[in-house]
């Protein structure tokens, strides 16, 4: 497949270039290279054509592998299409550590791991065993490469960016079209040029570059759009590094962000033994980046330009609740009246700093409270990338320091990052503060308690406030008492790109795809954590007349708060039973509460699922009603299946998250927004609501929405949406597979 690839791909570029008749940015040119139909090859508008693309490969991590799967069983097709891959990487608990942790999770998660191994020797698949490593670091170390587009059911697919891959954060179901050879459909982005200056000094990290970018577009500020990085800064920046910007790009809302191919991402592929692919992407070197006149005159080509010098970084802390809540660690002291102030537990880890690098530079921080003797305060937990990195880390010695200051070394996995974290403490409803190296760091995502207020660091300041204890600790500027009554200071932290004696592993849990076409998927009828799926009912060709209004919800409600993840993961192939987390942490915009709505057949107060469940069972269909960026978060589809597979029809919001949007239009669900969002103040909670003009639903089409008081008075509003003429298929048809089946 690469040889194909780069055999064709600057000769793409070429023709791309000479029919748009432009010079190309970099993004433009692995879009125009990755057209379904290179016939249609033309000018298209950013932000609001739509364009078909043919993705190189697929990845998939456990989680949402399940439903992704049980969907390609579905489609009638004996093998995939593309190279894709499997990982295990979600459903392991960390609580004591890796030895026994990993044990019982392929105890406890047996069934599901056997049929994501079946599947994927049947079907042609790759597959990562339990323990093999977080996806997104699995796959920078063995798949990603420079000009490459690939899809992933997880939101941080774009870690790839880092060796100048587009990969895309995707749904299930978009998966599945990638995989049976079927066109993957993306509105063209629009493009973000950011361009980066100068050199990252002192304690300032490539992740602290993401983070102050987060502060400046917030987390809606990228949706529908590639973040493209230039300049200077860039030849001083690690691969990795690189790649932690990239996978964080997913919380600005950003469809991906991309690096241009250089010495590093060059070094990165020999060093994890892929020369040839560096050869081959030295010979297509002048087309791995943008052209010069787009360098020379950036705000011609980019419909944005952020410009950063990075000499003025410094070290970050955002938090809590929200990743784009943005603040430099100089300015903590001035907010500590708002937090917990002292740190009860650090975390290092997930798929944005788990590489070599981040643990080398982590450890020398962790050696300095040995050396220097000062006492740790917090409890510390570490989450190698892979098992690649794990066994070269135990080899160097890196774990042994970490251990040495009190760490827990977990599986090789996400645990604590998406909520698999069994915390051992004295009141999980306790006010309390946690340091992280994650991505996100939403109310109850870590360890299930509302009331942890959790902050988002790099990896050496997280082991910095560790040692300290505290969130207004800044190791820049701050001294700590050791045990011999001196005030010390940490250094800057120092460490390499790569093992000196290069990376090692005795078994990467790999198992290459086979192909076994014999093999017989088998699942339980009774089971609990694995179901087949039935297609979904197609629209009756009615307008929905008098929905029941099951929730309006109030400020952020990401896919965490639709479908939770932590304890529910073990449902993720059981579509029927994770409903009943429905909605369960959004919060009702009458009452502040989660998970408690008013049920308009009895005039109770229940959970979510339960009412939307009693609106099933009388065949009636309900509504929900939010505010912006509705869906943020990950790619997980189960927070558009699970309202699709309980009888809701609409989702009315002030805007959406790029990703849930698509996975809403996928099931043939309805996503409207509202014309004015001013009328979302307009909804009452006994409401019954109406939406009309289904029957002359078109691309930029209106429909009204008509609210029925309980005393009797209406009222009335437009509704917008942005489905093209296949979307507005996959609704007619009950969603996109019923579409393509058909």
């Amino acid at each position: 497949m690469l040889k194909e690839f780069y055999s064709k791909y600057s000769t793409k570029v070429a023709d791309a270039r000479r029919v748009v008749n432009h010079p190309l940015t970099y993004a433009e040119k692995v879009l125009f290279a990755h057209l379904f139909n290179s016939n249609e090859l033309g000018v298209f508008k950013r932000g609001v054509d739509y364009v078909d693309f043919r993705p190189d490969r697929v990845a998939m991590q456990d989680a949402t592998a399940q439903m992704a799967l049980l969907q390609f069983m579905n489609a009638g097709k004996n093998k995939v299409a593309v190279p894709a891959s499997v990982h295990c990487d979600h459903l392991i608990r960390a609580d004591v550590g890796v030895e026994k942790d990993l044990p019982e999770a392929m105890r406890a998660n047996k069934e599901v791991y056997d049929f994501l191994r079946s599947v994927s020797t049947k079907y042609h698949i790759g597959f990562w065993e339990p323990g093999a490593g977080i996806i997104h670091q699995v796959v920078f170390e063995n798949y990603a490469f420079p000009g490459g587009m690939m899809v992933g059911t997880d939101s941080h697919t774009p870690n790839a960016g880092g060796l100048g891959m587009m990969a895309v954060g995707v749904g299930g179901a978009d998966a599945v079209d990638v995989l049976t050879g079927q066109p993957w459909e993306l509105r063209m982005p629009e493009l973000i040029g950011v361009k980066l200056t100068g050199r990252l000094k002192g304690w300032a990290t490539p992740k602290d570059v993401i983070l102050e970018i987060l502060g400046i577009l917030t987390v809606k500020g990228g949706t529908n759009s590639i973040l493209e990085y230039f300049g200077d800064g860039l030849d001083s920046m690690s691969a990795t590094g690189k790649a932690t910007i990239c996978n964080m790009g997913a919380e600005l809302g950003a469809t991906c962000s991309i690096f241009p191919f250089d010495r590093n991402a060059d070094e990165y592929l020999c060093r994890t033994d892929r020369e040839d692919v560096a050869r081959m992407a030295r010979e297509n070197r002048a087309e791995l980046c943008a052209d010069d006149e787009v360098y020379a005159d950036p705000e011609k080509y980019y419909d944005k330009i952020i410009e950063l010098d990075l000499s003025t970084i410094e070290p970050h802390l955002n938090g809590p609740f929200t990743p784009d809540a943005a603040t430099r660690v100089s300015q903590m002291k001035s907010k500590m009246d708002k937090f917990p102030p002292v740190v009860e537990v650090a975390l290092v880890g997930s798929c944005t700093n788990s590489s070599y690098q981040d643990l080398c530079r982590a450890a020398s921080v962790a050696r300095q409270a040995i050396e220097k003797h000062i006492p740790v305060k917090t409890q510390l937990i570490i989450n190698p990338g892979s098992e690649q990195i794990r066994y070269t880390a135990r080899r160097d010695g890196i774990l042994d320091v970490f251990e040495q200051i009190g760490a827990v070394i977990m599986t090789n996995a996400c645990g604590p990052c998406i909520g698999q974290w069994n915390r051992h403490t004295d009141d999980n409803e306790r006010c309390n503060s946690i340091v992280t190296s994650f991505n996100r760091n939403f109310r109850r995502r870590a360890d299930g308690n509302p009331n942890t207020y959790a902050f988002i660091g790099s990896p050496e300041l997280t082991i910095a406030l560790a040692i300290a204890g505290r969130l207004d600790f800044n190791p820049v500027t701050d001294s700590l008492m050791n045990t011999e009554g001196q005030w010390v200071r940490l250094d800057e932290p120092k460490g390499y790109d790569f093992p000196l004696k290069g990376f090692e592993v005795k078994d990467k849990g790999f198992i290459a795809p086979g192909g076994e076409n014999h093999i017989q998927v088998v699942i339980d009828p009774e089971s609990t954590r694995l179901q087949r799926l039935q297609p979904f009912d197609a629209w009756n060709g009615k307008d929905y007349i008098d929905m029941p209004l099951l929730i309006k919800t109030a400020g952020k409600c990401t896919t965490d708060h639709i479908s939770m993840a932590g304890p529910w993961l073990r449902y993720r192939g059981h579509l029927q039973n994770i409903s009943d987390n429905l909605l369960m942490g959004a919060v009702n915009a009458f009452n502040g509460r989660a998970n408690m709505v008013y049920n308009q057949l009895t005039g109770a107060y229940e959970a979510v699922s339960a009412v939307a469940k009693q609106y099933k069972a009388q065949k009636l269909s309900s509504i929900v009603v939010a505010e912006d960026n509705y869906g943020e978060g990950s790619s997980r589809e189960h927070a558009a299946m699970e309202p699709r597979f309980l009888n809701v029809r609409v989702i009315l919001a002030k805007s959406f998250a790029r990703i849930h949007e698509t996975n809403l239009k996928k099931q043939g669900m309805l996503a409207l927004t509202f014309a004015n969002k001013n009328d979302y103040k307009k909804v009452s909670e006994q409401d019954k609501i109406s939406v009309l003009g289904l029957t002359g639903l078109a691309p930029g089409s209106k429909l009204k929405v008509i609210l029925n008081h309980p005393d009797g008075t209406k009222e009335e509003f437009m509704a917008e949406h942005t489905y093209n003429q296949t979307q507005i298929e996959w609704f007619k048809h009950g969603s996109a597979l019923n579409f393509l089946k058909r």
